[in-house]
């Protein structure tokens, strides 16, 4: 009986150690950012470079009005594992010219195999069993993210400015 009552509060402990934390936490909510980067160019022009610098790098670009661009490319790092990476770009007017806003999203994707297998059962002489396989691959979402790395928006608006 000890030994339950010592042990119901170390896994309680144990649990709460294992719960991740709110990621909400560590949102800073800082002035300066990696996400925006400000031209002398209208909006419209500014996200017509994204749209360029996007196309050049590979990327499936779809425009979502003229200040609103969107492009996504897929990636095998190693067999069996995929990511996509989905780039929005939001041109907004500004005194100056525009501010170009740019989020990045990284989706983790993995080969799942399921196997199935189907009887059969005929009606009046009882139930064959009549076994087949079939093997079958899906792609998996395991997991997504926001690209938060500022040297990448770095060569992303690097490479946008070239296209101005």
């Amino acid at each position: 009986m000890k030994s339950v009552v010592l042990a119901l509060p170390c896994a309680l402990i144990l649990a709460a150690c294992a719960t991740p934390p709110a990621v909400y936490k560590a949102e800073a909510f800082s002035q300066t950012t990696p996400f925006a980067y400000d031209s002398s160019l209208n909006p419209a022009e500014a996200c017509e470079a994204g749209r360029r610098a996007l196309l050049s790098q590979g990327y499936r670009v779809s425009e979502k009005g003229k200040e609103r661009v969107e492009g996504s490319k897929a990636f095998q790092p190693v067999a069996g594992h995929h990511m996509t990476l989905e780039i929005a770009l939001v041109c907004l007017p500004v005194p100056s010219g525009s501010s170009i806003y740019a989020n990045a999203k990284q989706t983790h994707y993995e080969l799942k195999a399921n196997s199935s297998s189907a009887g059969v059962s005929l009606a009046g002489l009882g139930s064959i069993s009549l076994p087949w396989s079939a093997n079958s691959e899906n792609l998996v979402r395991v997991g997504e993210e926001t690209v938060a790395d500022s040297d990448f928006y770095e060569r992303l608006f690097s490479l946008v400015e070239s296209y101005m």
